[in-house]
């Protein structure tokens, strides 16, 4: 199939105008990582001092949202759009946000890139996440119910610990990846709701490999956050951090990659028909949508540019009076009531 067409910026925008809003901030970036672990430590901070199991509950429902934030801006980071400076950037996006919820920051821009080339062709890799759509509301709720109690993560942490093992004996054995070349089979949990959870089977040893040090870092910055919790407040705020993770997380990814292309119309030869652009209250930003995620058509025609200036791309396509072109859903909940049928 033939790549996607690109639509060309110079349509909305003069050289300056695009040059502005292309532009990655040397602090923004850094300023929305601070902001994140700021919100979560707040959050699990105060349910802990309440001890109240109200109090528990909404930690783990808006923990849930900052940890698909970091997903968000580690997704930001593959782009290059996180900072100016490359290893700047690589750093936020492995360290600070990705290794927070077990993802790999190569092994997902490796991928990531092909998602945007060929958007819902039969070589999009991400074409999984929407194939399935529409289904019943059975099914979803089926799916939901497993995110929520746990059986999603468990499925998919087993998934690439499996392949870490397979990672760490090629490295004791002294095994190393061919030089120069980045796999392709890496895979990257919690960015994707495949049945194991990885973003392809892992067969190849740099694959393994990858997988290897993406769950080392996991598991360290897992360490960082329970020393803190044992040092400042005992056990509950790295049990209800782990709670977020295992349960809501999971949910709001499912609803954002839902509603991101599933039951789209999407062709190469238009652009603005590629992904959803989902119209987001405060409640959404705070959960499925952190971080300016729903301006995913945005997204798409225009992938260069930073998160925290989607909104002006979407209001100059208002100008221009293209969001009739624009595939728009109102909320999140039209959207699941749209991919979502009473009855099979």
């Amino acid at each position: 199939m033939p790549a996607v067409r690109l639509l060309p910026p110079t349509q909305f925008f003069d050289r300056d105008q695009w040059s502005a809003i292309t532009r990655v901030s040397p602090w923004r970036g850094i300023w929305l990582v601070a902001h994140g672990w700021i919100v979560s430590i707040a959050v699990l901070g105060v349910a802990a001092w309440l001890a109240n199991p109200l109090g528990w509950l909404a930690a783990v429902i808006f923990v849930g949202g900052r940890q698909l934030g970091f997903a968000i801006l580690m997704h930001d980071a593959a782009h290059g759009a996180l900072h100016p400076n490359r290893k700047i950037n690589n750093f936020l996006g492995d360290w600070l946000t990705g290794a927070a919820v077990g993802s790999d920051l190569i092994a997902y821009r490796t991928y990531h890139l092909q998602h945007h080339k060929f958007t819902q062709q039969a070589e999009d890799p991400d074409l999984s996440l929407s194939k399935p759509f529409p289904t019943t509301r059975a099914s979803l709720w089926r799916k939901a119910a497993r995110d929520l109690t746990g059986q999603t993560f468990f499925k998919q942490r087993v998934a690439q610990f499996g392949f870490a093992i397979v990672g760490l004996k090629a490295m004791l054995r002294g095994e190393k990846a061919e030089k120069g070349k980045a796999s392709t089979k890496a895979g990257t949990p919690f960015n994707k709701q495949s049945d194991d959870g990885m973003t392809s089977p892992t067969v190849d040893v740099a694959g393994a490999m990858a997988v290897t040090r993406a769950v080392g870092r996991f598991l360290t910055v897992q360490a960082v956050l329970l020393a803190l919790s044992l040092l400042l407040y005992g056990w509950t705020p790295y049990l209800l951090w782990l709670a977020g993770l295992a349960t809501t997380f999971q949910l709001y990814l499912r609803i954002r990659n839902i509603a991101e292309h599933a039951c789209t119309t999407t062709g190469s030869d238009d652009p603005f028909t590629h992904a959803r652009t989902t119209r987001a209250g405060w409640l959404a930003r705070a959960t499925v949508a952190p971080y300016w995620v729903n301006y995913h058509a945005e997204h798409h025609l225009f992938m260069g540019v930073p998160c925290y200036r989607l909104p002006e791309v979407h209001a100059a396509l208002g100008r221009a009076g293209r969001h009739g072109d624009m595939t728009i859903a109102p909320t999140y909940l039209s959207v699941l009531r749209q991919v979502t049928a009473a009855r099979a």
